[in-house]
């Protein structure tokens, strides 16, 4: 009897110490027809142009946990102002795979550029993570005299002040596990203090690079990102992400249309990285 106690303790022990996994979703909310590629990998060819693919990532876990990275935009003066097409509500993009709003239960935010930022609210339940370095210079020095802050909506970072008013952010400071297997990165700076993330898949550890790397064609040309506050240290950002990654084609870029031409399934603007 006590070896039998023994082992069923043991089997529970081990059972609730098994890390999650996650099911990891590519889910498009619109493209944005005829973009630059010179604005997106630096030294490309200036008439070269493509449809910038607009995305958020849901990660589905094993232990009830529905994780979007970014948020998208909703805001008819961002969607139609800059001629967003085939545009779907980020929150409703999830119905996609059979969750509403509701049911996300977190949001991290790679970082405050209206296109990731801007639905962040769309979310009820789910708590909110970004950089504190991020955070607190885009609430601040970003809009003193020598600050930067284009691509910066004022009104989401009204909404971002609110939303931490109400205790529903979370400030990360650098480097960590913020979630059941759920790791966060710096070093892109592609924004002040924009981070990627590492989850645990059944094919291997995904990294989602957001806007840290635009395109594959930056993994592949090495080549940084065209609008960074460090182009050095976004290459060794996408270095630690081939470092970080099970496969290099499991580094999801911010805006390729071509994520959903290498992982064709489900479809209908759904796109399941494995």
């Amino acid at each position: 009897m006590i070896v039998l106690l023994f082992l069923l303790l043991l089997t529970s022990s081990v059972h609730a110490e098994t890390p999650a996994k996650y099911e990891v979703y590519a889910l498009s909310y619109g493209t944005f027809p005829d973009f630059p590629v010179a604005e997106l990998v630096q030294g490309a060819d200036k008439d070269r142009k493509l449809n910038l693919q607009m995305m958020v990532w849901l990660l589905k876990g094993s232990n009830g946990r529905n994780i979007l990275v970014d948020s998208g935009c909703y805001h008819d003066a961002l969607v139609t102002g800059n001629g967003i097409q085939n545009f779907i509500k980020p929150s409703e993009t999830v119905a996609k795979v059979g969750l509403s709003a509701e049911q996300i239960t977190d949001v991290i935010i790679s970082h405050m550029h209206w296109d990731h930022a801007d639905g962040m609210d769309l979310f009820p339940n789910a708590k909110i993570w970004i950089q504190k370095a991020e955070y607190e210079y885009y609430t601040g020095a970003a809009w003193q005299e020598d600050g930067k802050h284009g691509g910066i909506e004022p009104s989401d970072v009204m909404t971002l002040v609110r939303l931490n008013l109400a205790g529903k952010v979370n400030l990360v400071d650098g480097d960590r596990e913020i979630i059941d297997g759920i790791h966060v990165y710096t070093g892109g700076r592609h924004t002040y203090a924009s981070q990627y993330v590492s989850v645990p898949t059944a094919s291997g550890v995904v990294v989602i690079a957001s806007d840290n790397m635009y395109l594959y064609e930056n993994l592949q040309k090495h080549a940084p990102i065209a609008q960074t506050f460090d182009a050095e240290s976004n290459l060794r950002a996408q270095d630690r992400m081939k470092q970080i990654a099970s496969r290099p084609d499991l580094i999801v870029p911010g805006h390729d249309p071509a994520v959903f031409t290498k992982f064709p399934k489900p479809g209908n603007g759904v796109a399941k990285i494995e």
